[in-house]
This record gives C-alpha cells, sequence and structure tokens, in this order.
C-alpha cells in the first residue's frame, strides 16, 4: 500500500471534476442522507443506492496538520501511514514478540535523544558542522544505533508486509487509499456490497487495536516523501517558505509533510499521544455511499464502531489565528522554471459570508474563457497561462492569482497587468450575462460530482469535518445568490496591497524549457503542471486502481467543455500508458 497526501489525492480526482463539466446547466438536487449517531459520538453517513454491486466506504479523522504544533509537524501525515500498518491480528506473525521488541526500541530511543541533543548543542555552538554528520557521534552513540539496527532486523521477520491491503484485495475491494490536508485525514475504499461487513470489522480494528510497527523507520519513509515532492521539485522549496511568510502566525504556516527536523526527533510517545485524542470516535465520522440496507449498516455500525471509547480528553481546536497583515510582503525566488508571479490574498475561511462571492469572483477569473486568460494571454500577450481562486480552509482562507510570463516578458509585466483586471473588478460591474454563464457551469460541475459513489462519499465527509454533511444541500442556492455588487464588494474588500504576498520567480538558467514531448505541446503552463502531478500520482497506483478510474472517466470525456479536453485527453493518455507498462511487466 502506498500513501499520498490529500494534494496528491485531489490530484488523482482533478481529472474526473475537469472532464465533468458541462455546458448545459445542472438541474439542483437534494443528496438524501441517513445520518446515525453512536453513543461514542461517531457519525455513520448512510446514502443507499441500489444496483451498484460496490460500495464507497470512508471515514474521516478531524485532524490535520493544523492541529499539530512546533516539535511534532508531519505527525498527522504520519498516521496516515501508520495506520496502515496493521493491528493486534493483522500485519504479524508473532504479536507477542513484536509488542515486546517495540517497547525495547523506545527504551534504546530514550537513551538516542540524549546522544542527540549533545549533538545539536555542539552544532549549536560551532563545534560541529553537522549534528548528523556520523563522524561526530560518541562510541556509546554508535552501540546504541547498532541495538536499535538489531532489533528493527528482529522485527521484519515477523512483520507481514502490506496485510492490511491484502486482505482487503483478496476479498475484491479496490481502491485504498488515504489522504491528509491542513484540516483533516480521510481513509477510503471501495468495498463489494457483499463485503460490507468485512469493512466495518477492518476500520474498526485499526482503530480500536492499532499497533505502531514500524514506527521509526516509517519516519524515514516520509523524510524521502518530503524529499521527492519539495526538495526535489523546481519550486518545491518556494512555495513552502512563501507560505510560512504568508500566514504569520497560523499553523497554516507550517508543510502538511513537516519541517524536516520534527520528523527526525519525534518520538512514538508523542505520536501515541496525539493519536489517542485525534482518533477517538467523537473525533471521527464515517460515510457510505452503494448498495447496501441502512438498518443493517447501522447494526454493522453499532456492534464494531460502537465498541470503541470515547476519547476521555476532548480534542482541541487550534488556538493560533492569523493576525491581520498590515504591509505588503514580498519573495523573489531564482529556480528551474519559468518566469512566473503568485499573488496571495488574505480572504475568509470556509462558510463565511464572503465565501461564496470569492469563490464565484475566482470562476471568473479562471479556464480559458475567463477574464486573466482572455486579458493576459489572448489581448496583452504578456502570459502564457493566468488563474485564480479562493481557497477557504477551515480556520483561514486565502485568494491566490497565478501567471506565467510570456517569453520576453517579465514577471513583474504579468503582475502589472493582473493589478489592471482587478481594478475593473473593483470598479465596474460584471455583467449579468457572464456571471450567469460561471453560474451555469458551476451547477453542472456540482450535479456532476453528485453521481458518482466515490465523489459523493468524499464530498459527504469533508463537508462533515468542516461544517456538517447538510451544507451540500444548502450551499448551491448561496452560489446561485451572488450577485455583480457582491463580487465588487469582496474584491474592494480583500483585494488591497497591504492584505498581500506575492512571490517571484525567474528562470534560474537559460536553457531553455526542455523537451517535454508531444503531449504537452498543446497544453499551457498550468495545464503541463497539472499533467506533470497526474503522472507521479498515476505511479504511485495499482492496475486495478487506474482500470476503475479509466472506466469511469473515458465516457466522459464526449461533454468536456472544449477548452478542457487538450488536457483531459493528456491525462487518460498518462493513464492509459501506466496501465500498459504494468501490464508488461506482470
Amino acid at each position: 500500500m502506498k500513501q499520498f497526501d490529500l494534494r496528491r489525492c485531489a490530484t488523482f480526482v482533478s481529472l474526473t471534476m475537469i472532464i465533468g463539466l458541462v455546458s448545459a446547466r445542472g438541474q439542483a438536487q437534494e443528496v438524501p442522507v441517513i445520518e446515525h449517531e453512536l453513543k461514542n459520538g461517531m457519525k455513520v453517513l448512510m446514502v443507499p443506492r441500489p444496483g451498484d454491486p460496490n460500495i464507497a466506504a470512508g471515514w474521516i479523522a478531524r485532524v490535520g496538520s493544523v492541529y499539530e504544533r512546533p516539535g511534532i509537524t508531519g505527525v498527522a501525515h504520519l498516521f496516515e501511514h501508520m495506520m496502515f500498518k496493521g493491528t493486534h491480528t493483522i500485519g504479524t506473525e508473532n504479536i507477542t514478540e513484536d509488542l515486546a521488541i517495540i517497547q525495547q526500541l523506545d527504551q534504546i530511543k530514550v537513551e538516542l535523544a540524549v546522544e542527540e541533543a549533545q549533538l545539536l548543542v555542539a552544532h549549536r555552538l560551532g563545534e560541529i558542522d553537522d549534528p548528523n554528520d556520523p563522524e561526530a557521534r560518541s562510541s556509546r552513540h554508535l552501540e546504541l544505533l547498532a541495538q536499535f539496527d538489531d532489533l528493527l532486523a528482529r522485527q521484519q521477520e515477523i512483520v507481514v508486509k502490506e496485510d492490511f491491503s491484502r486482505i482487503y484485495t483478496e476479498q475484491g475491494a479496490s481502491g485504498m487509499n488515504a489522504g491528509t490536508s491542513n484540516d483533516f485525514t480521510v481513509y477510503f475504499i471501495n468495498v463489494p456490497a457483499n463485503k460490507l461487513e468485512l469493512w466495518f470489522w477492518m476500520e474498526s480494528d485499526r482503530l480500536l487495536n492499532p499497533v505502531f510497527r514500524e514506527f521509526y523507520s516509517e519516519r524515514d519513509v516520509v523524510h524521502e516523501e518530503r524529499r521527492l515532492r519539495t526538495d526535489s521539485t523546481p519550486i518545491g522549496k518556494y512555495q513552502e517558505q512563501f507560505d510560512a511568510m504568508f500566514w504569520g502566525s497560523s499553523p497554516y504556516s507550517w508543510p502538511v509533510v513537516g519541517w524536516p527536523s520534527d520528523l527526525e526527533g519525534m518520538t512514538r510517545e508523542e505520536a501515541l499521544a496525539f493519536f489517542d485524542v485525534y482518533y477517538a470516535p467523537n473525533n471521527i465520522a464515517a460515510a457510505l455511499v452503494g448498495d447496501f440496507d441502512p438498518e443493517h449498516a447501522t447494526a454493522l455500525a453499532e456492534r464494531y464502531f460502537g465498541r470503541i471509547p470515547r476519547s476521555a480528553r476532548p480534542p482541541l481546536e487550534p488556538r493560533t489565528r492569523e493576525m491581520p497583515q498590515l504591509a505588503e510582503k514580498r519573495m523573489e525566488a531564482y529556480a528551474d522554471t519559468n518566469p512566473q508571479v503568485v499573488m496571495r490574498y488574505h480572504s475568509v475561511p470556509d462558510g463565511h459570508v464572503d465565501e461564496p462571492a470569492l469563490v464565484v469572483l475566482g470562476q471568473l477569473l479562471s479556464g480559458r474563457t475567463g477574464r486573466l486568460y482572455r486579458a493576459l494571454v489572448e489581448d496583452q500577450q504578456v502570459a502564457t497561462n493566468a488563474s485564480g481562486g479562493q481557497s477557504g480552509f477551515k480556520f483561514e482562507g486565502m485568494f491566490e492569482i497565478r501567471g506565467t510570463a510570456r517569453q520576453g516578458q517579465t514577471p513583474e509585466d504579468v503582475e502589472h497587468a493582473i493589478e489592471g483586471e482587478l481594478e475593473k473588478i473593483r470598479t465596474e460591474p460584471v455583467g449579468e450575462r457572464e456571471l450567469q454563464k460561471v453560474k451555469n457551469q458551476n451547477a453542472a460541475s456540482t450535479f456532476r460530482d453528485l453521481e458518482g459513489n466515490f465523489q459523493l462519499m468524499v464530498q459527504l465527509l469533508i463537508r462533515e469535518n468542516n461544517r456538517g454533511w447538510e451544507t451540500i444541500n444548502t450551499d448551491p442556492a448561496l452560489y446561485e445568490a451572488v450577485t455583480p455588487d457582491d463580487i465588487r464588494r469582496v474584491a474592494n474588500e480583500y483585494f488591497t496591497k497591504e492584505n498581500r504576498a506575492v512571490a517571484v520567480y525567474y528562470r534560474r538558467t537559460n536553457d531553455g524549457e526542455g523537451d517535454d514531448g508531444p503531449m504537452l505541446s498543446r497544453l499551457d503552463d498550468q495545464e503541463r503542471e497539472q499533467l506533470r502531478q497526474t503522472m507521479a500520482t498515476v505511479a504511485q497506483l495499482d492496475i486495478e486502481q487506474l482500470q476503475q478510474f479509466l472506466a469511469q472517466a473515458e465516457p466522459m470525456i464526449a461533454t468536456a467543455l472544449e477548452e478542457n479536453r487538450d488536457l483531459a485527453k493528456a491525462m487518460l493518455a498518462v493513464i492509459e500508458t501506466r496501465i500498459g507498462t504494468i501490464g508488461a511487466g506482470r
């Protein structure tokens, strides 16, 4: 089982969202959700849909990186990995020996922490250059590391790798994965309708009887994941620093994957204390969408999830809020990327009364028929791509606009052109026809997203995490009610110079753009980046997951908007190529 955080999970489902946009306006419909709350506080959301032999099943823990603190950043994402390590009955050949080894590893880790602290002091005083340099370690430090490695080797002899996913796969389940975001962690899978009880047992068992074996080696796995996604990408390191600069006080300032020093120093004891609070049933919701009997599902929920005790300590909400920004912030970076500018404004969190107008404003600006593309790419020809949009997190929000400079133009040219379009939004009312077109597209997209069992299941869980699942039925009317005056008002309220941060990227070298192959020749810069993210994502998926997604996506391409078809076709080609590669290797 290979996990990836929600940003990559979102890339996987983005193809469905892109090609699901249709020109005809979808009709609003209410999702008939059956809600059942257990005595321990856990909610189970059910949407029966007779006829489909599969059930989209998942659960969400109301915990993400914003619930962490300095010193243990990345722990929420680490637990996404650890939740696949098994239980007392899954993942080991000898649970007694397994638990004994884990205890010994923890004891040695306490002694190692003393040695590591001494190295950090020496580094802080300038006595050594690198606290991780093996040459700087004492003889006792080396002895403890040898003992630690011997225990890890013994544990590997009794660990059953990928046991959790194997059980599911052998019973016909598919698409098992998980994702971590700033605000939540979600786990999901498709199970055959006749294996619903298996899902209830498996998921409740890893909440009730988890064994976090391979904890310290999995920290290294996450550290490597961080290196691949952040340190080794053209602008990953800079985006991370831009986040830290933009969020002055809010916990959204640190990355979901965590800071390297925290990943290296985090102990299993610290992680367990975090788990006990945030993975309690009173902080979890589950959802089922597919062919099942709700009365039977309710009985299974009571039997399996109902046996998990609620936490004695209530989960704490993040305390630190973002301080109002008083002056513009700017960052300049030289990277192996096309020259570009990113303008980010502090806005509002999910559910704020101004959010619908900001979301609609973002839709007016974006896409190949949006204002930014028409003005900057087609008319002024200063950019190869430009777009923007609102991101309403659970506790904070931001509105980001980005544009990539055309050859011969500078990021400053793009920034100036973007500011000109924002000034028009501030001073000139949006035409009713232009506004209604965006609303029609939004309604059609919403209609499409409710059709698939998986998409609906994930939507229900994320909405339940934020403001309650009921918003899936009440939010569409809020977006439909947005007026030109609302858009002009929020533009003037939030698009001010002192409320923004700007990142300007210049090309590090003059080597040219390189050869990305014919697949990218018809895509703009933003679409190329989306395709590259998709390529990285599909490389992590097995052939069953890829085939299932391909079967769902292919019939939808005929209804895609013309402006999205090149990207949709390229994404499908990536998936088909990956399927062929896996098949050839079997």
